[in-house]
Formats: structure tokens, C-alpha cells, sequence
């Protein structure tokens, strides 16, 4: 087992811990966590990247053994951004780095990726079931009247946002029995075995801010958000909170994408099949870094064109040649 140290990044008050493997290696990866997860959910897809790569995990503030911030304001997107960039800065300092984020983590990792300039810090970026809010946004304006099924199905997945909005429901249940109970929701609904995880309560908690302060602005209002950064789109087809419909528009923000899809569900990347999600994250960065693309690399690039997507009436015009695996 490659062994891995700790350390902590300190911003405006706020404590991040941060967990590095291999740092004698380059280039540099970075993990993001989602909710209601800490660090510890990219453990088995870590020590295989850090075989060759520095890999770095860090607790999003609210989560893990990171500190917690006061006020709804302190979980908005910049505020994760900037996070981000801070972690960067004292990890990878002058280097640019590929990004892999899961769920929350994908979604705030949107935002760093979306900003002008991006791709000056950031060499690539793999995202798993955490679409950019402001993309589904826009998707979900473009399908409301050409394709409302999908709209429905999505929001039919996604009925504990409006349940996070309320007041008091969602942080009740974690306190009133759910953190302990997690591992086997887990395995009914994901077939998912796991640990109870230390951290849970205050993960369940603590993260549900992230909900509140971004949800209903980014949805309601959304931007138009582009990226030069190459983008591996890494699909979990049973994902029971993020449908791949809602994925479909993504080459109209995207420059360069590639397309794979997995037949499991929402941390089956990270739990079930780390093995495939590492070897597709190892391969996707060392064609990015030069190696040649392989075959199925080759296969999943998709064939974006970002300003016939803008100009058409009907969304999501690139043409998938996606990698599935079983």
C-alpha cells in the first residue's frame, strides 16, 4: 500500500485537511469528494492513481476532519472555488493539474473549470455524476417544451433537493438515526458495502448548506458556462440521482470531451469499480500529457461542436461514441 500523509490548508478561517499520496511523482491529481462523503470515498481509486501519479484528497469544509464555517454564504460555489485553488497553491504549487471529482465535488469543480483562464491551471478534468448546475440550467430551459419527459424523469430523481430546502427534515433525520443507519441504506439501494464513517453526521449536517446556498440560484438563473479544459465524462447508466439524460448538452460547453459509461450506480465508480475508474482517469491523463490515445480512448472522444450545439433548436447535438464496461 502506498503510504500517505496529512496536512492542512488554512483559508479565511476556514481548515481543510488534506490527504497526499506519492509526492515524489508527477503530474499531480486532485479528488474531490461529494456529499454526504469526506476524502475517504476516493481511498481505493487513490492508491491505484498514486501507482503513478501524486494524488491529492482534501476535506470540503463542512465535511471530514475540515472545520465548519458559519452562514449559508460560507458553502456558496466561490467559496468552494476558491477553496480549490487554495488547496492547489499549497499542494501543487506552479504546476498544472488534473482534476477528478465525484458528485458535490464534480459540482463545485464546475465552477473553477467554467472560469476564463481555466485551462492555464488545469490540465484536465474527469467528473462523475455531478453535472455544473448552470448547464442544467440551460438544459433544463431547452427540453422544458421539446422534451418534457426527461425534464420530469430528472426532477422525479432529484426530489430530495426541494426535500433539503426545508428548514429543519434533512438535518433531523441525520441527527435522529441516519448517519448510523447510511451503510445500509447504502447497501439496499446501491448494493453498496461500506463502513460507518466517523465523520457522518457531521457530513450529513453540515453538507446539506451546499444545497441551500447554490441550488434554486445556479437552476433558476443559469449562465452560460464554457470550458478549453478537456473533459472525461464518466456516466454511471444506474445512477438513481443524476440521470444521463441530463448529460446529453454537455458538448455544447465543452471544447474537447470524451464519453464513457459504467452499467452501475451513483458510487459505483468509486466502490465497485475502482480498477476501471482509475485505468480510465490514468489513461485519459497520459494521452492528455502525450502519450498516444488508445483505442477506447479513441472511441469515447466525442465529436463536439460548440457553436453549431449553440445555434440549434435541438439540444445536445455532439455525436457520443462513448466506452461502456460492464
Amino acid at each position: 500500500m502506498v503510504q500517505w500523509r496529512d496536512s492542512k490548508v488554512t483559508r479565511n478561517g476556514v481548515e481543510l485537511t488534506v490527504r497526499t499520496w506519492s509526492e515524489d511523482k508527477s503530474p499531480s491529481v486532485v479528488l474531490i469528494h461529494g456529499y454526504p462523503d469526506a476524502n475517504h470515498v476516493w481511498e481505493k481509486v487513490a492508491e491505484r492513481l498514486s501507482q503513478d501519479f501524486k494524488v491529492v484528497a482534501y476535506d470540503v469544509r463542512g465535511a471530514g476532519q475540515s472545520s465548519v464555517p458559519k452562514g449559508r454564504a460560507a458553502y456558496k460555489l466561490r467559496e468552494l472555488r476558491n477553496d480549490l485553488h487554495a488547496v492547489l497553491d499549497a499542494t501543487c504549487p506552479g504546476e498544472k493539474v488534473h482534476l477528478v471529482a465525484h458528485d458535490w465535488g464534480s459540482i463545485q469543480t464546475w465552477e473553477s473549470v467554467t472560469d476564463p483562464g481555466a485551462e492555464e491551471r488545469i490540465a484536465s478534468y474527469t467528473t462523475l455524476s455531478g453535472p455544473c448546475l448552470d448547464h442544467v440550467g440551460q438544459w433544463m430551459k431547452g427540453n422544458l417544451k421539446q422534451n418534457p419527459v426527461a425534464v420530469l424523469n430528472q426532477l422525479a430523481h432529484s426530489w430530495y433537493i426541494m426535500a433539503f430546502q426545508l428548514p429543519l427534515l434533512a438535518p433531523t433525520l441525520w441527527k435522529a438515526g441516519l448517519a448510523k443507519a447510511w451503510p445500509r441504506v447504502l447497501e439496499r439501494t446501491e448494493n453498496l458495502h461500506t463502513e460507518a464513517s466517523p465523520s457522518q453526521l457531521k457530513d450529513g449536517v453540515h453538507g446539506i448548506e451546499l444545497y441551500r446556498a447554490n441550488m434554486l440560484p445556479r437552476l433558476m438563473m443559469p449562465r452560460e458556462r464554457f470550458t478549453k479544459v478537456p473533459v472525461q465524462l464518466l456516466v454511471a447508466q444506474q445512477d438513481n440521482y443524476v440521470r444521463p439524460n441530463m448529460l446529453e448538452d454537455l458538448p455544447r460547453w465543452t471544447d474537447r470531451l470524451w464519453r464513457r459509461e459504467l452499467d452501475t450506480g451513483h458510487w459505483g465508480p468509486l466502490l465497485q469499480h475502482p480498477d476501471t475508474t482509475a485505468g480510465w482517469v490514468r489513461e485519459f491523463i497520459q494521452h492528455i500529457e502525450g502519450a498516444p490515445a488508445s483505442a477506447s480512448l479513441k472511441r469515447a472522444e466525442v465529436n463536439t461542436d460548440r457553436q453549431s450545439a449553440t445555434d440549434s433548436s435541438q439540444p445536445g447535438t455532439g455525436s457520443y461514441a462513448s466506452t461502456k464496461h460492464p
